[in-house]
């Protein structure tokens, strides 16, 4: 065998275990990513909608997911057209679940309570209810908070407890930094880095992706987790007798 081919047989060897300890490194390194959510200290959970389409509760329930916020309402009208079936399957698997709405600054408030109220039934919920804040309408900040409060308000007396608060940390820094102190907030923001909040207030949760993926789940998918000391058993659903 000549020379050349020796050593082009040579260098096509190598360059093939490269490759090889290259996959098995990847493979590695995205097996400890998943792992982490198996493994580590950090309480897990998720939220979904109808973007999710059908979910296959029996695959989530294997997964270390502690909770699960299911999309009921948006403004006034609107409901969830997953939510009833997500709701019942979550509950039949021992999933904790809760619901949220999303809020729009702009409908009526005592509508958008209705709306909420026939769908977040209290006997039906592990969680406190969570509210989606992603927009102020076009209002400016004074006029969109005065919204937003008493909004918050009619929440609390409905159901008698304070809900949770979901929004992202550009907007929470814009529109609600040293207003929202009451409540327990869920922060958005997608980084490596833990979110900080300009007034450093205390974040109960963090969602650190949008983009998760999850077995039982077609597609992306959000995740959070607690942040800090914070626990599961801080969003409880206090029932009390007498509920729907």
């Amino acid at each position: 065998m000549k020379l050349k081919a020796k050593v082009f047989i040579t260098y096509k060897r190598l360059f093939i275990s490269v490759l090889a300890v290259f996959f098995t490194i990847c493979t590695h390194a995205d097996n400890a990513l998943v792992a982490c959510e198996d493994t580590c200290t950090h309480v897990h959970g998720i939220d979904i909608s109808h973007y999710q389409g059908e979910v296959f509760w029996e695959h989530i329930s294997d997964c270390n997911v502690a909770y699960c916020y299911i999309k009921a309402t948006e403004g006034g009208d609107r409901i969830d057209d997953r939510y009833e079936n997500n709701l019942k399957i979550g509950h039949d698997y021992g999933v904790k679940v809760g619901s949220y709405h999303f809020y729009r600054p702009r409908t009526d408030q005592e509508t958008q309570l209705a709306n909420f109220i026939v769908q977040c039934k209290p006997s039906e919920q592990d969680l406190i209810p969570m509210i989606d804040i992603e927009t102020t309408g076009g209002l400016p900040t004074e006029e969109f908070c005065d919204s937003l409060f008493k909004f918050l308000e009619l929440v609390e007396h409905a159901y008698r407890q304070r809900p949770l608060l979901y929004t992202g940390a550009n907007f929470y820094n814009k529109h609600l930094a040293e207003k929202v102190n009451r409540y327990l907030i869920m922060i958005a923001q997608y980084t490596e880095e833990e979110p900080k909040l300009i007034d450093e207030r205390d974040i109960t949760l963090w969602q650190y992706t949008g983009k998760g993926s999850l077995n039982g789940v077609r597609g992306y998918v959000d995740k959070s987790r607690f942040m800090g000391d914070h626990k599961l058993r801080e969003l409880k659903f206090r029932h009390r007798k007498g509920e729907d």
